[in-house]
């Protein structure tokens, strides 16, 4: 028996079994590109969602934040017009600590507060175990040369300060402190009762609220009912 590939030549049966394998290979080849592209993009945009999420996150908190007297805002008038009797009234009231605290914020001064009510708390320290701890960190945050929030102290001052750090007592820092102290008794405290947030509040408004504006009256169909055309102008 003849073969039949030998009879019928144009019958070539592996070549019909390979095309079709061929073009199967090269669309798989082809589609597998697509398929893992699509879950990239995918995660792509769930990248982009978060990212402005986070940012409207941040944008929010930082709105939230504005140098003004934002816990002070429930005082009563009266109550900020004690803190307009004197410096240590200002001072001995929480309110308005917070309130003189954050308006050194606004004018970037805010380590003179910060070191008077360290030189506070490190008074109230009951052994002499707790003072040399608290000292060092005093005088290495407000009074050493290049501190990371050095108040301005006349030299005098900050000489007899550096040479009592190695044997600290609880007067230690009352000379630096009541220099700080007059100076913002005499420079910033000043400046914090002529400002916006202060005087509304002596006013008895929210300082953080903007005040409305009141809204110009529009005509209406209504203002015109019952009104009768006069021709005669015509």
């Amino acid at each position: 028996m003849e073969n039949p590939l030998l009879l019928f030549p144009q019958l070539n049966i592996s070549a019909s079994k390979e095309k079709p394998y061929y073009k199967v290979m090269k669309s798989t080849i082809k589609e597998e590109p697509h398929k893992a592209s699509k879950p990239g993009a995918k995660q792509k945009r769930n990248r982009l969602s978060l990212l402005l999420q986070k940012s409207e996150f941040h944008e929010g908190d930082h709105l939230s934040k504005p140098g003004s007297l934002t816990k002070a805002a429930s005082v009563s008038p009266e109550e900020a017009v004690k803190w307009g009797e004197s410096f240590d009234k200002l001072l001995s009231e929480k309110a308005g600590l917070d309130a003189f605290t954050k308006f050194l914020k606004t004018e970037f001064s805010e380590e003179n507060i910060e070191f008077w009510m360290a030189c506070e708390d490190y008074k109230k320290s009951k052994t002499s175990h707790e003072l040399l701890p608290k000292a060092k960190t005093i005088y290495e945050t407000f009074i050493q040369k290049d501190a990371p929030k050095e108040v301005n102290l006349d030299f005098q001052t900050k000489e007899v300060t550096s040479q009592n750090i190695e044997q600290p007592i609880l007067t230690t820092f009352d000379a630096a402190q009541n220099t700080v102290y007059r100076l913002m008794e005499q420079d910033s405290y000043p400046r914090f009762l002529r400002s916006d947030p202060y005087l509304s509040l002596l006013k008895g408004r929210n300082p953080n609220r903007p005040a409305l504006r009141r809204r110009s009256r529009s005509f209406t169909v209504n203002d015109f009912k019952g009104v009768r055309p006069d021709f005669t102008v015509w």
